[in-house]
């Protein structure tokens, strides 16, 4: 049976999925990927995701609007990168133990709120496969990149323009500088406080619409728990890709990939124990954190609160 997955059918079915699934990861990987360029760690990225996928779903349940849903996963997860960004660069609270309790919040609010409002799972009509024309009827390739929904395409779209920010313009290279050595950067005239609070609101953004995107584009249902440890995924591909936006998006589609993959093995019933499927990916979180420490440097302000003088 193990053979089924090696036709063209399977194989276009895998890869399409992968592509689909490695959305969430992108977004919150991308946003996380800003904040600790800048120095700030957040651990609650998965709160995030949890509350914005809430409110995404929530919001489109009742007025059955799909960017009024996507528009409020942006504004809660912008006010919750702010309320890391005020816990973090402000008081200064060891980032560790606060992004822990960031995500506890979002964990514990999202289950209240669903108890509260739905009190059942429910579903919702979710943003529908665009097939880009002349693109999209290419034999294989075309079922695989070109017949995805909207927030597939814009999450692809953040890699280039992440990269281009980071890189290339005076941002992103206040972002660089903070995160590197903040007393340079504040002699120099650069906001230290600023750009750590632009970083983490934008990255609470990202984790916001990447709840989104599971909440009503790939899953079009919530639940509790929903992110199941995607957001702690999120922030480990940070460190695999090397805290680089091309990283970022080989980390998340080698995830993307197995997540898929074991989807796959259950549809197949192929026999191996679904236990060990459902685990491949968080398996391979541990083997992904233990490469990436023996040959990336992170940042080297990376959750070192700066005092000016200090």
């Amino acid at each position: 049976m193990i053979a089924e997955l090696f036709t063209t059918t399977v194989l276009v079915g895998i890869l399409a999925s992968g592509i689909r699934l490695s959305t969430p990861y992108l977004f919150a990987s991308l946003g996380e990927t800003f904040g600790q360029k800048s120095g700030v760690l957040n651990l609650g990225v998965e709160g995030i995701m949890l509350l914005g996928a809430f409110a995404a779903f929530y919001t489109t349940f009742i007025t059955e609007n799909l960017w009024l849903g996507l528009l409020a996963a942006i504004i809660v997860g912008g006010i919750m990168g702010l309320a890391v960004a005020v816990i973090s660069v402000t008081l200064k609270a060891q980032q560790g133990i606060s992004g822990i309790g960031i995500y506890l919040f979002g964990l514990g609010m999202s289950e209240l709120l669903f108890r509260k409002t739905l009190g059942t799972v429910e579903i919702v009509s979710g943003f529908s496969s665009i097939y880009i024309p002349f693109l999209s009827d290419i034999p294989i390739l075309g079922e695989i990149f070109f017949q995805q929904n909207l927030l597939v395409y814009f999450a692809y779209i953040m890699v280039p323009v992440s990269w281009f920010v980071l890189s290339k313009t005076t941002l992103g290279l206040k972002i660089r500088a903070v995160g590197e050595n903040p007393e340079a950067a504040d002699t120099l005239g650069v906001s230290v406080s600023g750009v750590r609070y632009f970083t983490q609101i934008f990255g609470g953004v990202m984790s916001g619409i990447a709840g989104a995107s599971l909440s009503i584009a790939l899953l079009n249902v919530f639940q509790q728990n929903l992110t199941s440890g995607l957001g702690f995924i999120a922030v480990a591909l940070v460190y695999f890709g090397g805290w680089r936006p091309l990283g970022v998006l080989v980390g998340s589609l080698i995830f993307s990939m197995v997540n898929a993959l074991q989807l796959w093995v259950q549809v197949l019933n192929i026999p191996i124990p679904s236990d060990i499927a459902v685990m491949m990916p968080y398996v391979l979180t541990i083997l992904a954190l233990v490469i990436a420490v023996q040959r990336v440097r992170p940042p080297s302000a990376l959750t070192k609160p700066y005092e000016r003088g200090g």
